[in-house]
């Protein structure tokens, strides 16, 4: 028998990849996202379709009913869905920063909550993190998106620890630079926080460093299909454009030092 994955964020980018992966590997597959319009080609090749805002209670646990009626319940889910919020933290209203966590750490963390039952009664399960280099790095005018990647690593940390007496894994995932949709977004929504105002020479720079090319979408679709996989999966993967130095410098270097090398790239 098959397991039954589920996949949020599903609608485009690493998420939409990574289901055709798993698909194309035999795995029962749900896809989740807001525009359900735009995951019409996931459905074609056998996957089902949910309409789901991760900020939306009703919708994730309509979700979840769904597919334990249907399938039993969850045995892999891929928290992807997120989006980065840029902009300087003075230009940011606290409803745009909660509404920040509200998608990057609650909506996952309910939607967790919910699958978890099952997962702890089959005394097996898999939860996938797709956080970011962003999780254990920093950069201007993102103060609220890397407190949202921030946290989950540490939840997801904290939570592997519970979940292991019921034979459940957490697996966090660190992409570094990827060719998206979310970096036009991050720079749209900088520069219109930022782009005027004491911030606007910093934003400019930003911008500028956010058009640089990342790694496709399929790498890190790829390293997610691998973790569903794994016997015995690693609790982090890191991939991606960038991912793998910056993580290895903010090891090596205090902080000032980090900052000035940051600094010098925008």
């Amino acid at each position: 028998m098959s397991k039954t994955v589920l996949v949020t964020g599903a609608s485009s980018g690493m998420g939409k990849e990574a289901a055709r992966k798993l698909l194309a590997d035999g795995y029962t597959v749900y896809v989740a996202a807001r525009r359900v319009d735009r995951m019409a080609d996931l459905e074609a090749l056998g996957a089902t379709a949910l309409a789901m805002d991760i900020s939306k209670d009703e919708q994730i646990v309509a979700a979840v009913e769904r597919i334990t009626t249907e399938s039993g319940g969850v045995d892999v889910l891929i928290n992807n869905a997120g989006f980065g919020s840029y902009g300087a933290m003075e230009d940011t209203t606290l409803e745009d920063a909660r509404y920040q966590f509200e998608v990057n750490l609650f909506g996952l963390a309910r939607l967790t909550q919910l699958v978890l039952p099952y997962m702890r009664e089959k005394q097996a399960g898999r939860i996938i993190n797709i956080s970011s280099m962003g999780g254990r790095i920093y950069t201007p005018l993102g103060s609220w998106y890397h407190a949202t990647k921030h946290a989950l690593e540490g939840w997801s940390d904290c939570l592997r620890i519970e979940l292991s007496p019921f034979g459940i894994d957490v697996v966090i995932i660190e992409p570094g630079a990827i060719d998206t949709e979310w970096g036009g977004i991050m720079v749209d929504q900088m520069m219109e926080r930022s782009g005027k105002g004491p911030y606007s020479d910093q934003a400019q720079r930003m911008a500028n460093a956010a058009e640089s090319d990342g790694s496709p979408v399929a790498l890190i679709a790829d390293v997610i299909v691998k973790s569903v996989k794994a016997k015995k999966p690693k609790t982090r993967y890191v991939a991606g454009k960038y991912a793998r130095q910056l993580l290895t410098l903010r090891k090596l270097v205090s902080d000032r030092m980090f900052d000035r090398i940051i600094k010098s790239q925008i």
